[in-house]
C-alpha cells in the first residue's frame, strides 16, 4: 500500500493572471453594473476569484450597483478642494444668502412613491 502522492502533470491553473485581470477590467469599464457571476460565467472562473481580482488587483468595490475605484484620483481630490474653496468664498461674501441656498446630502437616496390602493 502506497500513501505517497503521485507526480502531477502540471501546476494548478492560476486565474489571477494578467490576461484575466485585463479582461475583467475591460468588462467593468464597458458595463459598471456587471455582476460577479456574469463576469465569472464569461471567463469560466469562480465568483470568489473574480471578487479577489477586482478587490486585490484592480482596487475596486461595488457602490450603488456600480464598480468604482476604491480611492479617488488626484483630479477628483483636486475638484473637491476647488469646490470647497469656491463655497468658502461665497460664504465670506454673503453668509445669510449662501445658507438659504446651499443644500448638502450624503450618499443616501430617498425615493418618493405612493402606494396604489
Amino acid at each position: 500500500m502506497n500513501i505517497e502522492d503521485g507526480k502531477r502533470s502540471e501546476r494548478p491553473k492560476e486565474v489571477g493572471t494578467e490576461k484575466n485581470i485585463k479582461k475583467i477590467y475591460k468588462m467593468i469599464l464597458n458595463d459598471r453594473k456587471l455582476k460577479l457571476n456574469e463576469i465569472a460565467d464569461t471567463l469560466k472562473i469562480s465568483t470568489e476569484r473574480v471578487h479577489h481580482i477586482i478587490d486585490e488587483y484592480l482596487g475596486m468595490r461595488k457602490l450603488c450597483a456600480k464598480w468604482v475605484p476604491r480611492e479617488l484620483t488626484f483630479d477628483q481630490k483636486q475638484r473637491r478642494v476647488d469646490d470647497s474653496e469656491q463655497c468658502l468664498k461665497m460664504i465670506n461674501r454673503n453668509k445669510p444668502e449662501f445658507l438659504c441656498r446651499y443644500v448638502t446630502m450624503d450618499e443616501t437616496w430617498l425615493h418618493h412613491f405612493t402606494f396604489k390602493s
